[in-house]
């Protein structure tokens, strides 16, 4: 794959991982984060409340997208489980049914529901579609964006999984922004969520808007408040949301090469490495200005190292 089909591949895996920003909030999601192409997945799909207007989630029923090809499900003590496979390249079901009424979820509480199979040797976005019963109805989570991943104004999304190429990150990139900067300026921070699914290190970051890409640590030591590089990375623990936000962890953008205007955007490219050092990179794109309710003035860049 030459460099250009990389860069592509990258940045479109970017677009499609921060387009679940604005996104409706669907009740029955895969967890953030991609599967490289090939890849075995653990399927983990979270249940969040029961159907509406309902008191308990008494079955699910996930319908296998044609690609992914199924390994096993994973039993739920009190639940009766069915799989259907299909020969080669999915469009099997596997469904998990409560046995008793005192075995249903109640609606109070949340859950996983476990699946493993192989994803397709192609980047792309796999549909889960996920039927779930209650006590009271149904709630067929099954829609899918007419094109693009986006799914921003669907009201029962389809569960989404991106598969994306070697070398191509797959961590979950949300709700980042660069902090606008004045003529003169010469830093300013870049904020953001991350989740990597199987955990991983950001051990590096670099940007055309600056010379400098740090990531940095702000905390109190005394009576004032340090920042220093850390040189040896941010770890990302499987599963786990770690934050980058005004006063905390944040990227350290320094030599600015331009003031960074509300409602620019800034391309940056984010480097990983996992416990194996296999190194991966993801090319994303945030806005500049802070988003309504962050908080902007956490960190002003002054502060002493």
């Amino acid at each position: 794959m030459n460099k250009t089909s990389m860069t592509a591949l990258k940045t479109a895996a970017a677009c499609a991982m921060l387009a679940g920003m604005g996104a409706a909030v669907a009740h029955v999601t895969l967890p953030p984060g991609g599967a490289t192409v090939g890849s075995d997945y653990n399927a983990a799909f979270r249940v969040g409340h029961a159907c509406e207007g309902a008191k308990a989630t008494t079955g699910l029923a996930v319908r296998l997208p044609k690609g992914f090809v199924l390994s096993d499900a994973q039993e739920r003590k009190g639940w009766k489980l069915d799989v259907q496979k299909s020969a080669k390249d999915g469009d099997g079901e596997v469904r998990w049914t409560a046995e008793k009424p005192e075995n249903a979820l109640p609606g109070s509480e949340r859950a996983e529901f476990v699946l493993r199979g192989k994803v397709p040797a192609t980047p792309g976005t796999l549909w889960f579609k996920v039927l779930q019963t209650c006590d009271t109805g149904v709630a067929d989570w099954a829609e899918v964006p007419a094109s693009g991943s986006s799914t921003a104004g669907l009201k029962s999304p389809a569960a989404k999984l991106n598969v994306v190429a070697q070398g191509v990150a797959t961590v979950d990139v949300r709700d980042g922004w660069v902090r606008q900067s004045v003529p003169g300026q010469s830093g300013t921070g870049a904020f953001m969520k991350l989740t990597a699914p199987t955990g991983a290190k950001l051990v590096s970051i670099s940007t055309p808007a600056a010379g400098i890409a740090e990531v940095h640590e702000m905390k109190m030591e005394g009576d004032t408040m340090k920042m220093r590089e850390l040189t040896g990375g941010l770890d990302l623990p499987a599963g786990q949301t770690v934050e980058l936000k005004p006063g905390g962890y944040h990227v350290m953008m320094m030599d600015l090469k331009g003031a960074l205007a509300k409602g620019a955007t800034v391309p940056m490219t984010l480097k990983f490495e996992d416990a194996k050092g296999v190194k991966t990179a993801l090319d994303v794109t945030l806005p500049v200005g802070a988003p309504e309710g962050a908080d902007a003035a956490g960190s002003a860049h002054q502060h002493k190292h």
